[in-house]
């Protein structure tokens, strides 16, 4: 009796995936409910928007469902897991904690049940002990939205062949469709003229007129610019990029052309000169804690006077990423 009770009072979660016209992805809406409330309601919207598996974007032909998204944000979000995981074994053990001491905080280091104080003269020890401590917050929060996507991939019913057929030139379901669906290559071609914001500092150094018409700051940029436009990559140069309140200026904000997705392509160009270095270092480690994280959706290249980068490698990375 006390097990079937237990049962019935059971809370479930139930997991939505509603579309964002202007973002990539959308955002999972979390209900509770009873098993029997889940019966009725829950198995009702589930099926709904999982077994049919809604269109996002019909890809001139090719239509991306959600399935296909979630899928895709699964392995990000493994790749960002494995990124932090790493990190965080090159920090100091044991944990952080601030008390206050009148108008000022004390911090503590605690390993297991010995806490020790730590004085204003080791703050470079306390800041890596806060950083573990926001890293481990964010890997808790992605490994609960891994959890989530593992959910759905798990009971998704896959109809992707009928949504293709659906989209077929000779269809005839295609034409009635369109207005509907943007296709990817509308969207991004739409995306590529639109005016935005770009870097207004150093005008004089825009001084390589590049195969695409821009003008940009460096040979190595020139190159870049030349590797996208001529594989079709749609891409802006040096586009206002807001991280918290933090305004950056990526060299270039690229759409891939078939899913739409957005990536950034930072080229670090002096990377013999110290101040330019830490710079360098320090934009890394801001992307970085706002989810952007190198070789995921942040591609670098770095050259120094005696080691130039390659048209080489240029082409393997745009080839690698976008094609």
């Amino acid at each position: 009796m006390g097990g079937k009770q237990e049962k019935n009072n059971f809370t479930a979660q139930f997991y939505c995936f509603f579309c964002c016209k202007k973002k990539k992805y959308g955002y999972f809406l979390k209900i509770f409910f009873s098993i029997d409330q889940f019966k009725t309601i829950g198995i009702f919207y589930f099926t709904f928007y999982i077994v049919c598996g809604l269109i996002i974007k019909n890809k001139g032909g090719d239509v991306t469902t959600i399935y296909e998204q979630i899928l895709a944000e699964y392995q990000q979000i493994e790749t960002k897991i494995s990124a932090i995981e790493y990190k965080l074994e090159s920090l100091p053990e044991g944990k952080i904690f601030c008390t206050h001491n009148g108008k000022y905080f004390k911090w503590y280091h605690s390993v297991g049940d010995v806490r020790t104080y730590i004085p204003k003269e080791d703050r470079g020890f306390a800041e890596q002990l806060a950083f573990k401590k926001y890293l481990s917050f964010q890997l808790k929060d992605l490994k609960q939205e891994k959890k989530a996507l593992e959910f759905y991939l798990k009971h998704h019913v896959s109809r992707s062949e009928q949504l293709q057929e659906l989209f077929a030139e000779d269809s005839g379901y295609k034409e009635l469709l369109d207005p509907y669906y943007k296709s990817i290559s509308q969207e991004l071609q739409e995306w590529m003229e639109l005016p935005f914001e770009q870097n207004p500092n150093y005008p004089e150094q825009l001084i390589h007129k590049t195969v695409s018409g821009k003008l940009v700051r460096s040979k190595s940029e020139s190159m870049i610019d030349m590797f996208l436009y001529m594989n079709k990559i749609p891409f802006h140069y040096e586009e206002k990029l807001m991280l918290g309140k933090t305004i950056l200026y990526p060299d270039f904000t690229i759409r891939h052309p078939k899913t739409g997705e957005t990536f950034y392509w930072e080229h670090y160009g002096l990377m013999d000169d110290p101040a330019y270095y830490q710079n360098a270092f320090s934009k890394l480690q801001l992307y970085t804690s706002h989810g952007i994280i190198p070789s995921v959706h942040l591609i670098t290249t770095y050259e120094t006077k005696e080691n130039p980068l390659s048209a080489d490698t240029v082409e393997k990375i745009v080839k690698h990423y976008f094609c």
